[in-house]
């Protein structure tokens, strides 16, 4: 599922040509994506100038003139995919419509903006902007690793006491919003620290270095574009190619990229999910 790093370089490809254009004509395909559609949908976006179009953890958001703001969630497989509009030095033509091209926007200035979800594990909503925070999907949302609220006494705060593994609270959506498998993996490397370990045992030292780590790796992924593991594609249809970066994720049986560390990346399951991890040097 794509993490902060890919919905983020989705939004940067997005924001030329939806944000102050208009929605000329929406198109929605079918009744249902992960959840139902919102009622009217076509009729609820045609015509609205795009305001602004922002993250929040794992989900776009764009904000209307009509005074509400869609939701869209990429889920496992969904695109958001640009046509008709001039990216960098590239002009993409409109493609043949596909079977999964579930929701289309046709804005104004020639764009198309085109939701495919072969799985339909995404999911959109509607909503009002004003209060959007208190959105289901949205109220219980811990700091965006880039904002103010996140910093040092702030995560040591939230990691004292715990008896789940670092891994595990770093991947609590209400602690850090926005960090996935992949982005915890490679900060707990860098951090040198175990998945395995409990997050209450970090030394204050420990617990502190993380915020920049998070936010290294983090910047890092979206001037790479993302990772592109699977079905994951940037705006304009190209690979993420922070996964060619990776120190440890996927990485099971090369050895450890520390200088001077004689260990083998070892994968781990906790929780049913692949820790990567060099027991060397990550304790």
């Amino acid at each position: 599922m794509p993490e902060l790093p890919e919905v983020e370089t989705v939004r940067r490809g997005l924001q030329p040509v939806m944000e102050g254009a208009v929605i000329a004509r929406a198109e929605v395909n079918r009744p249902d994506l992960r959840w139902p559609l919102p009622e009217r949908m076509a009729d609820r976006l045609t015509g609205k100038r795009v305001t602004a179009l922002r993250r929040r953890s794992k989900y776009i958001l764009a904000d209307l003139d009509s005074g509400e703001s869609l939701l869209v969630h990429l889920g496992m497989s969904g695109r958001m995919l640009i046509s008709g509009a001039q990216l960098g030095t590239f002009y993409h033509d409109h493609p043949a419509p596909q079977k999964h091209d579930h929701v289309v926007l046709h804005m104004d200035n020639g764009a198309r903006i085109t939701f495919n979800d072969a799985r339909r594990f995404g999911a959109m909503d509607l909503m009002p902007t004003l209060g959007a925070e208190n959105h289901a999907l949205l109220a219980g949302l811990g700091p965006e690793p880039f904002g103010n609220d996140f910093n040092e006494p702030y995560l040591e705060d939230r990691l004292r006491g715990r008896k789940t593994p670092i891994k595990t609270a770093l991947l609590d959506q209400r602690i850090v919003a926005g960090l996935g498998n992949i982005y915890v993996a490679e900060t707990l490397y860098r951090a040198r620290i175990s998945p395995l370990r409990l997050a209450g045992d970090l030394t204050e030292g420990q617990a502190h270095a993380l915020v920049p780590t998070i936010r290294d790796v983090l910047a890092e992924a979206i001037e790479a574009g993302g990772s592109s593991l699977r079905d994951f594609r940037q705006a304009n249809g190209e690979l993420g190619y922070f996964s060619k970066h990776f120190q440890v994720y996927d990485r099971e049986g090369d050895p450890c990229e520390t200088p001077g560390c004689t260990g083998t990346v070892t994968r781990t399951v906790q929780s049913g999910r692949s820790s990567f991890w060099c027991p060397v040097c990550q304790r």
